[in-house]
């Protein structure tokens, strides 16, 4: 079973941003589960919806083989956002079990990235689904991307991997051996054609896609070398 716990609009235009929190959290949760890995997922950007900088939420995924978990994680989460809270922002937690997360709420997460939805309409499916859907602070409208965000992981084909192992680690170029090592599951280029051999030159470290539940890193030939490609 995999657990996801979403959380969206944490922080503002001057603080550490909802990913780089999403990350502490993946930390302190690794020490009592498995964190199998921390997704970024692209919101609607629209000027009706109040947003820090991109509108994304981030999702950490737990492999769990008990239901009971879920009350565990949601708690240790919410204590850490609270301890972290940033006056100004409207956060908001999720965590759902994958067998809870329905098509309802995979396509309440798909509606989040190309219309306007609403925290009533986050708030309903979530009690629906005995989902455990919370704002801690401002005006909660985090409550629609962190219930975005879990629809979209549990999808898995939407967003992108911004910890998956030990991806963060890499800078620079890289053997393609060295990229699946970390954690990667593939490495392709846009026309599906699998790279198995050669060196990357990342443009940071790498952020895979999240591709049929696999961390699929997308390159494009750069000479004699490959380069990679950000999708998701």
């Amino acid at each position: 079973m995999t657990l996801y716990l979403g959380i969206d609009d944490t922080d503002t235009r001057e603080s550490r941003g909802t990913g780089r929190l999403a990350r502490t959290i993946a930390a302190e949760l690794a020490r009592s589960y498995t964190v199998t890995g921390v997704t970024r997922h692209q919101l609607f950007v629209h000027p009706a919806i109040p947003y820090t900088s991109h509108n994304s939420s981030a999702v950490i995924h737990i492999r769990e083989a008990e239901n009971r978990a879920a009350a565990d994680v949601f708690a240790t989460a919410k204590e850490l956002m609270l301890a972290d809270f940033i006056e100004g922002s409207d956060p908001g937690i999720c965590v759902a079990a994958d067998q809870d997360i329905g098509t309802d709420l995979c396509l309440f997460g798909f509606s989040a990235k190309k219309t306007v939805v609403t925290q009533e309409q986050a708030r309903s499916l979530a009690r629906q689904a005995g989902i455990r859907l919370e704002g801690l602070g401002g005006t909660e409208d985090g409550v629609i991307g962190a219930l975005a965000g879990i629809g979209l992981a549990a999808s898995g084909n939407d967003g992108r991997f911004v910890q998956k192992g030990t991806t963060r680690d890499l800078r620079g170029n890289q053997t393609i051996a060295a990229i699946l090592a970390s954690g990667v599951d593939r490495v392709e280029t846009r026309g599906g054609a699998a790279v198995s051999d050669g060196i990357v030159s990342l443009r940071k470290f790498p952020k895979p896609a999240c591709v049929g539940g696999e961390a699929v890193l997308f390159v494009e030939a750069d000479g004699d070398a490959y380069r990679d490609i950000v999708i998701g």
